[in-house]
């Protein structure tokens, strides 16, 4: 795996993804009071197979955990799937009513 170095861009609202100094990849978030929601991740083609989308999934479930005050609303398929092969992760999804 690659030297993936993973920032959070408040003002883009996304995460992220750096190789070399390159910007390789990024995780878009919405905020609400309650909830981290994950609406899109990308990754250029050329990092692909690298651990970008794992570094990213990786630093922005870290990030949401430390901070301690909203859950995760995964509407990004590979958020989605990243927590379903990492349950160490489930607890940081949003159970609310009807969802």
């Amino acid at each position: 795996m690659a030297d993936v170095q993973v920032t959070r861009n408040d003002d883009q609202a996304r995460y992220e993804a750096r190789l070399d100094g390159d910007l390789v990849g990024f995780a878009e978030y919405q905020l609400t009071d309650i909830l981290v929601v994950f609406t899109h991740t990308e990754v250029e083609p050329a990092a692909e197979g690298k651990g970008v989308g794992s570094a990213l999934a990786r630093y922005a479930l870290d990030d949401v955990r430390d901070q301690g005050t909203r859950t995760v609303l995964p509407i990004c398929p590979f958020v989605k799937g990243w927590i379903d092969r990492h349950p160490d992760y489930a607890d940081l999804l949003y159970s609310g009513s009807g969802g």
